[in-house]
């Protein structure tokens, strides 16, 4: 496995990561697929904006992908991000977001990052389960904030202070 700076050419597989999440899972509470252009953007502003996008190598192929920007948009926020971790379903239970997240974390400690904040739908006890593994602590829950698949969403919030 190589865990590397995201490169243009990566794009059409995050796409199909990201598209895979919006459309069968909770991870993500859009409800409409994206296309290329919007992944095109999305990989420039993180990078014009200096905040890193990792992605997950394993024998050539594109198993995941990571990033954090920040948490709001106000500027006494800006030394706290929230991040995100997304896994292709066939690289599942690999290690593959230990590594992601291990350096996504080195790298926000880099940048001087004091906080960064994982926003969890409270279900995904997997993904709660590795922040905690990280020492992440839950600092918030926020029952039926959002809905998707007809059914209300509570909300997870955990925060790592380096």
């Amino acid at each position: 496995m190589l865990i590397r700076d995201t490169i243009t050419e990566d794009l059409p597989a995050i796409l199909d990561i990201h598209n895979d999440a919006i459309r069968n899972t909770t991870a993500i509470w859009d409800e409409t697929e994206v296309g290329l252009d919007e992944r095109m953007d999305w990989l420039a502003g993180r990078l014009t904006a200096g905040y890193p996008v990792l992605t997950a190598v394993v024998d050539g192929s594109v198993a995941g992908y990571a990033s954090y920007a920040q948490w709001r948009p106000k500027s006494g926020y800006r030394l706290t991000v929230e991040h995100s971790v997304y896994v292709s379903d066939e690289f599942h239970r690999r290690g593959i977001a230990t590594a992601l997240l291990t350096e996504l974390i080195e790298r926000a400690r880099t940048a001087g990052i004091h906080a960064l904040v994982g926003v969890i739908e409270s279900r995904n006890t997997t993904s709660i389960a590795l922040h905690e593994k990280f020492g992440f602590v839950t600092v918030g829950q926020m029952p039926e904030v959002g809905i998707k698949f007809d059914e209300w969403l509570d909300l997870t919030l955990m925060q790592l202070t380096l």
